[in-house]
């Protein structure tokens, strides 16, 4: 077998989160195969996993972050001195990238118990009004969206906070005037979904000027200098929770779709370069905190998640 198909046996041998997608954004195989597979998101493996863990309307006993009284189980790993990502919010933000099915029982049922219980720790408003700080709200209104939810007020409450720029930075309430990558393509992420989801304020503009804002800057560079912001950014990372990097940006704008913009031919090669001699991506950058369950082998190994993200990158990029 040639590389291209040895990597996609070895993606296709992953969870059905993964190979759902594979078989979406990688193959020519008919929609209908697609959902059949997309369907055990829901059913088996991590998706599963994820759905058993809410327990009364939430995961781990918190909105953003687990409750005081929140044990781990034994399955949890990572950094206990770091950020947790066992919350309500990166949970769901990772069964949106999973994919998982917004009509399945189970997920409808999550939902609801998502509405009626979970609450922000910050003002204790319910979970789909949103919070304060922009990162937050745009994958509150990312994961509404997706799981048909309202966030309409959430929505309008960015729209107003977007910066002369063209971004977002969740550091304006103390005096920012400048945008901030993270906080921008978060919230970008959510207005896209919510475009798609039929949402009744008009995005497109919005969302427009923020692609500008890092298109101008080549996803990965000082408007000021030309240097490279951060070179974390050039190190992929699943899951990227609020964090940006180039692929994480690059994903956004293959999910965006038509022509690509010159303006991203840079950071193509960045993630070109970043493949392989097998024909498969590592996993770089995992942010440190602990998650409900290892999702990959470790950062220097090859990653299921950064080979699907980057290939379907690149066939985006080159059948344009």
């Amino acid at each position: 077998m040639d590389d291209v198909t040895t990597v996609r046996a070895w993606l296709l041998d992953g969870d059905p989160a993964i190979r759902w997608q594979v078989l979406r954004d990688l193959t020519d195989v008919p929609a209908e195969e697609v959902a059949v597979e997309r369907a055990l998101v829901a059913r088996t493996g991590w998706g599963r996993r994820l759905l058993e863990l809410q327990v009364d309307g939430q995961w781990s006993g918190g909105a953003c972050f687990p409750s005081r009284d929140w044990q781990p189980t034994k399955s949890v790993v990572g950094d206990p001195g770091a950020q947790p990502w066992t919350a309500t919010l990166p949970t769901l933000r990772l069964l949106r990238e999973m994919g998982v099915d917004p009509a399945d029982p189970a997920v409808r049922a999550a939902l609801e118990g998502v509405r009626e219980r979970c609450r922000w720790e910050y003002a204790g408003e319910p979970f789909f009004r949103g919070e304060v700080e922009p990162c937050i709200n745009g994958g509150a209104v990312a994961i509404g969206a997706y799981f048909g939810q309202d966030v309409d007020g959430i929505v309008s409450r960015l729209l107003d906070e977007q910066l002369d720029d063209g971004g977002w930075n969740c550091e304006a309430e103390n005096g920012s005037t400048r945008s901030s990558f993270h906080s921008t393509v978060c919230v970008l992420d959510g207005l896209l979904e919510y475009e798609r989801g039929g949402g009744t304020h008009p995005v497109g503009p919005a969302r427009r000027r923020a692609e500008g804002y890092l298109l101008a800057r080549a996803l990965l560079r000082r408007a000021s200098t030309g240097e490279v912001v951060d070179p974390d950014w050039l190190s992929f990372s699943f899951p990227a929770h609020w964090y940006y990097d180039v692929l994480r940006g690059l994903d956004y704008f293959r999910s965006v779709g038509g022509t690509p913009d010159p303006r991203l031919d840079e950071a193509v090669e960045q993630v070109r370069g970043k493949r392989q001699p097998d024909g498969r991506w590592l996993l770089e950058n995992t942010h440190p905190g602990l998650m409900h369950f290892e999702l990959e082998e470790g950062d220097g190994r090859p990653s299921r998640w950064n080979t699907l993200r980057a290939l379907r990158v690149l066939r985006w990029y080159e059948r344009a």
